[in-house]
């Protein structure tokens, strides 16, 4: 499980991404890089990091699921996962 720190870090995060992706995508149309310094180092796109949704885990996302490579193991394992079946020739 990661720190709930930074699981809160991550949603922080990404709220300021939304709160500025209007203003940044005006900012990059009119070519003015001096204004997109000046805003919030975290309110970049590129900062954010997937997370699993059930622990936190940052490696070994899936994105097609939302969930750790360890965690989607589990729930497939589990038949938690429609259409997902442990393979077997």
């Amino acid at each position: 499980m990661a720190k709930e720190s930074m699981k809160a870090r991550e949603v922080k995060r990404q709220k300021l991404v939304d709160k500025y992706a209007e203003k940044r995508a005006a900012l990059k149309a009119a070519g003015d890089y001096d204004a997109l310094q000046k805003l919030p180092k975290n309110a970049s796109p590129v900062r954010l990091h997937n997370r699993c949704k059930l622990t936190g885990r940052p490696k070994g996302y899936m994105r097609q699921f939302g969930v750790s490579r360890v965690m989607f193991r589990e729930m497939a394992n589990n038949g938690l996962i429609p259409g997902v079946k442990k393979a077997s020739w």
